[in-house]
């Protein structure tokens, strides 16, 4: 069975891009596959350091998020837009999970692995300038980042009061670009 992580690069607790991975995960459960959800603003952080990697290790949080990286095939990571880029968090915490560990392969929370990317924003673009930062750390880091991606504009009428994506074509979207992240780790990991 394909695992999937699906996260968000937010820490506001009423996080859109939490509400719009949530979304993409239950079609990826649809789909076959085992999801697994993650809010950023549960696994905080401190800062990277390469001082304080030498003096303490990789902190508790960071290893965790790390290690939920390793076990997965797939990501649906849903990353919030700041000044035209992704958030300070989401960049922090992969460079966490970048750092090598004793005698284990470089970058294995990342290479090899398929992800799709999603924003959600207030703005007109849907977070969209930011995707192309977060692409380009992770393709960066080994992942193979799935050309289809989706960014929802004016997020804060998009979803109902159960926090579900209201309008069809916007589901329609959302639907298309997860499956195919669910094909691909199918093709990719379990053929």
């Amino acid at each position: 069975m394909v695992k999937i992580l699906a996260f968000n690069g937010s820490l506001r607790a009423d996080s859109w891009n939490y509400k719009l991975v949530c979304n993409a995960g239950q079609v990826a459960e649809k789909a076959g596959a085992k999801v697994d959800y993650l809010h950023l603003k549960d696994v905080p952080m401190p800062l990277f350091s390469e001082d304080l990697e030498t003096e303490q290790g990789m902190p508790v949080n960071a290893g965790k998020f790390k290690q939920l990286l390793i076990e997965h095939d797939g990501f649906l990571i849903a990353s919030p837009e700041y000044n035209g880029s992704i958030s300070a968090a989401l960049k922090n915490a992969l460079d966490w999970a970048s750092r090598k560990e004793g005698d284990e392969p470089s970058l294995l929370a990342f290479k090899g692995k398929t992800a799709t990317i999603l924003s959600a924003s207030p703005g007109q673009l849907g977070g969209l300038r930011g995707l192309v930062h977060l692409r380009a750390i992770l393709v960066n880091l080994g992942v193979i980042v799935l050309p289809q991606q989706y960014s929802m504009p004016q997020a804060f009428k998009q979803f109902d009061k159960s926090d579900s994506i209201a309008g069809t074509e916007e589901r329609e979207k959302i639907n298309s670009c997860t499956n195919k992240l669910v094909d691909a780790c199918n093709k990719l990991y379990h053929t």
